[in-house]
């Protein structure tokens, strides 16, 4: 089992052109915490993980996994400690689900090296917690985004990780599945200590299953810390706009 990571985010800024997205963001990510980042389309949240994973450089400021800055860590190591479940992960080739999930091992396989029994155990421990076994020799096109989303989630268990970054993994989910995949990274977070965090949208979701909450609003981080303290009337109106006040927890 991994070790759990702790995440400092410090002055954080990240610009495309003339658009700032991330303006001096400073967070510091507790080790086996379980983060919903939300906030308004357009606020960073995407942004910022993908700074995490070291996918995008920021003007200023830096980004430390276990005190280690993300962009002083080879490529193959900080695959062993980050991964990243794309909102739209699509592929040009057509692996099975099987051999997608199987790619989640590559960090721990050196050149010309097969995969051992161990990668072929975990491919499958993976697909079958995210109930994806049974479509383990489908293609990208004979299944459908929710199905498709799954799989990426099980790849990124596969790599096995003290960090996971997942953006809206249940957006193409029903409403069964949602909860499934949402209990399946409770288990994992309280189980083995992972970090996790995870873009979201639906409050209610993330009011039930995650007890962290890093709330963006302009670019900035306008709240982090416990849920109950942050997802509050006032501050859904201020950041959203809207008056939302039926929210239960777990």
């Amino acid at each position: 089992m991994t070790a759990p990571a702790m995440i400092s985010i410090q002055h954080l800024h990240c610009a495309f052109g003339s658009r700032q997205v991330l303006c001096d963001i400073n967070a510091d990510i507790e080790q086996g915490g379980m983060y919903a980042v939300m906030g308004l389309n357009g606020c960073g949240k995407t942004t910022l993980l993908r700074c995490i994973g070291n996918l995008i450089r920021p003007q200023e400021g830096v980004v430390c996994i276990d005190g280690v800055d993300v962009r002083d860590y080879g490529i193959r190591r900080l695959a062993q400690q980050v991964s990243l479940v794309r909102q739209h992960s699509n592929t040009d080739f057509e692996f099975t689900a099987f051999e997608t999930v199987l790619m989640g091992r590559n960090p721990y396989q050196y050149r010309l090296q097969n995969e051992s029994q161990r990668d072929w155990e975990m491919v499958e421990r993976c697909m079958r917690l995210t109930n994806t076994w049974e479509l383990r020799l489908s293609k990208p096109h004979e299944m459908s985004g929710g199905e498709w989303q799954r799989v990426m989630l099980a790849r990124a268990l596969a790599q096995d990780t003290p960090v996971m970054l997942l953006d809206e993994p249940t957006s193409n989910l029903d409403i069964a599945h949602q909860f499934e995949i949402m209990e399946l990274l409770c288990k994992i977070n309280r189980s083995q200590g992972k970090t996790i965090l995870i873009v979201m949208h639906d409050l209610n979701l993330a009011y039930r299953y995650c007890p962290s909450l890093l709330l963006l609003h302009d670019h900035r981080v306008y709240f982090q810390g416990p849920m109950s303290a942050g997802l509050t009337p006032a501050n859904i109106q201020k950041v959203f706009g809207v008056d939302y006040p039926f929210l239960k927890a777990h």
